[in-house]
């Protein structure tokens, strides 16, 4: 299918990269409200340069717009792109607001188009294998979920300097002022509501660590938060993000019969571990020995498939097919079916992660009002 890009800020530049991967889509052009940009990651991707969002929305060719525009204009781009008869998928979140967000999905559903919003991590091998782990009762029955997205003190990095391949500056003060968990929760709250169905309640609580960041905000937003999710089905999990504590990307699942791990969910391939617990509870990283005769030991989970592509991003920070859920979208258009990250899938995590960023205007806890029906996993993951 044929798609095009509204936003060629720096994460454009993974899109357009991991594109390679999925020859049926065609990448027919792009629009940025700055032209240098706009024809700059034109060039590099040898595609034409639209003059305006009209222009792009006009064209007959394109079927799918990949909105990658800051959070803020999310609503704005994918209204009109839906308003136009376009099939959209969304950087993450669907929007900043949700009545909004509710809006772009109603407006979806009336005119019979799809609607999607990253990240898309769930369709990698990752998760894919970590869920069949869980259906296959690996670890007996789930309790507990601690899912880990702390990044580390950025202020501390030398941010300004990140640049992606195309040598797009990392939109600091965007990510600053939007906040850490609208840009991350769903990494790990998409895997969670799939694994777990719709969740019932969120408790949070935000605060900002860090007020100076080193650059002039127009406004400051919570960087560090940390949530309790009640799923309906009893399971409860909680959420950390933060942009100062010690890099930390891990997801633990707690079972009657043992625990289920990964390290990043940003690595497709990062492996899944599977620790048995016994009645003596002994700790495999506090008595190595001890653990090793009785088998506490962790071990790999066999992947259901190894990842096939070999991108990473510079600085090696993530290795993820970004352009796998525009892919899942396309697929489901030809097959007349719902997308796995469908509309009313991105609308509950949506509400998921704002309840969590914003829990004084959302209240907590908070009941949610949103709902998803349960999702199948990849084809190659039965």
């Amino acid at each position: 299918m044929r798609i095009a890009i509204v936003g060629c800020g720096f994460v454009a530049d993974f899109y357009a990269r991991t594109l390679t991967n999925h020859p049926e889509l065609e990448l027919v052009g792009v629009f940025d409200r700055d032209p240098h940009r706009s024809h700059r990651f034109a060039a590099l991707n040898r595609v034409c340069a639209y003059v305006s969002l009209e222009e792009l929305l006009g064209d007959p060719r394109t079927e799918i717009v990949l909105n990658l525009t800051n959070p803020r204009s999310h609503y704005e781009v994918s209204k009109a792109a839906l308003d136009a008869g376009k099939h959209v998928y969304s950087e993450k979140p669907l929007s900043m607001a949700l009545s909004e967000a509710e809006e772009l999905v109603e407006i979806a559903e009336r005119k019979g188009l799809e609607l999607a919003s990253a990240p898309c991590s769930l369709l990698g091998e990752s998760a894919q294998t970590l869920w069949k782990a869980l259906r296959d009762e690996r670890i007996g029955a789930v309790r507990l979920a601690y899912a880990e997205l702390d990044d580390g003190p950025i202020h501390l990095m030398g941010y300004k300097a990140w640049r992606s391949d195309s040598g797009t500056p990392w939109p600091y003060k965007d990510e600053f002022e939007v906040g850490c968990t609208l840009e991350h929760a769903a990494y790990y709250v998409t895997w969670l509501a799939a694994f777990f169905g719709p969740a019932k309640t969120v408790t949070s609580f935000a605060a900002l660590t860090v007020p100076d960041k080193g650059v002039p905000l127009e406004r400051q937003t919570e960087d560090f938060t940390v949530a309790c999710i009640e799923f309906r089905e009893g399971i409860v999990a909680r959420v950390t993000c933060s942009i100062f504590g010690s890099h930390d990307h891990r997801l633990r699942i707690f079972g009657d019969r043992g625990i289920l791990s990964v390290d990043d969910c940003w690595d497709y391939g990062s492996p899944v571990r599977i620790h048995k617990r016994t009645m003596m509870g002994i700790k495999a990283e506090k008595y190595p020995r001890a653990a090793e005769i009785l088998g506490l030991g962790p071990r790999r989970v066999p992947m259901i498939r190894k990842p096939s592509f070999a991108f990473r991003t510079r600085g090696g920070t993530n290795r993820m097919d970004f352009a796998r859920g525009v892919a899942e979208m396309a697929a489901a258009i030809r097959e007349k079916r719902a997308s796995r990250m469908g509309a009313r899938f991105g609308l509950h995590v949506n509400e998921i992660v704002l309840a969590i960023q914003n829990p004084r205007q959302m209240g907590s806890p908070r009941r949610l009002a949103t709902t998803f029906a349960p999702i199948e996993p990849t084809v190659w993951a039965r």
